[in-house]
């Protein structure tokens, strides 16, 4: 396990920011022992979940053309039929994936194909959780040619999370269960699929990117 690239510069700045807090108590701050133990106890603390919610897994991938894999770890919150208003103006199957703060944060595309659409969106930060957050919340939306099909997937900011990161480039060849983004402090994905794709998950089902099978997709 390794700290992943969008962590490596955040996590130098917290490390050297607790290291001047621990010296300012070692050196200036007289206080009983036991408080001080606390204090250093708490800095340790806070790096190591620095270092936890940065982390880049050694994960071994799922890669199959028929299908399309999650591209987020977390629980599976809502499966439903919607209209897409945004690119591809029809109904779609939803998938939407929660990520928690103790999950990986790490993106993965769920198809191999081309970035045919991409294009982040300005909004709120409301709790992901929320079935208007992928509207209304700041998000990046993005449409992959698969074959025939096109399979939309959305990055959306939720009330921790501020800051979407997508690696998708419009016209870019992307292969399935490569890395895509990255959103810090978790968030919530959606998956929008065929509305003849075979779905594999249900409500309430923790799954891991790159590794857990969403759906089986046609092939036309």
């Amino acid at each position: 396990m390794t700290i992943h690239k969008e962590g490596r510069f955040p996590l130098l700045i917290t490390l050297m920011t607790l290291a001047v807090c621990a010296f300012v108590v070692y050196m200036f701050l007289w206080m009983p022992l036991l408080l001080s133990w606390i204090i250093y106890g708490a800095l340790i603390i806070i790096g190591a979940l620095f270092c936890f919610f940065f982390r880049q897994p050694n994960r071994a991938l799922t890669v199959d053309k028929t299908a399309a894999m999650a591209p987020a770890d977390g629980k599976v919150i809502m499966i439903k039929e919607v209209f897409e208003q945004e690119y591809l103006k029809e109904n779609r199957i939803q998938v939407s994936i929660f990520m928690s703060i103790f999950n990986v944060h790490i993106n993965w595309f769920p198809v191999s194909g081309s970035v045919e659409y991409c294009k982040h969106h300005n909004g709120h930060f409301h709790v992901a959780s929320h079935p208007k957050s992928s509207e209304k919340n700041e998000h990046t939306t993005i449409v992959l040619k698969h074959h025939d099909q096109k399979i939309m997937y959305r990055q959306i900011a939720g009330f921790i999370a501020r800051r979407v990161v997508c690696y998708a480039k419009l016209g870019k060849e992307v292969l399935q269960c490569s890395q895509s983004g990255f959103i810090k402090f978790g968030s919530r994905v959606d998956l929008l699929l065929p509305l003849d794709a075979t779905i594999h998950v249900k409500v309430g089902q923790k799954v891991k990117g790159a590794q857990t099978i969403i759906a089986h997709i046609s092939q036309t």
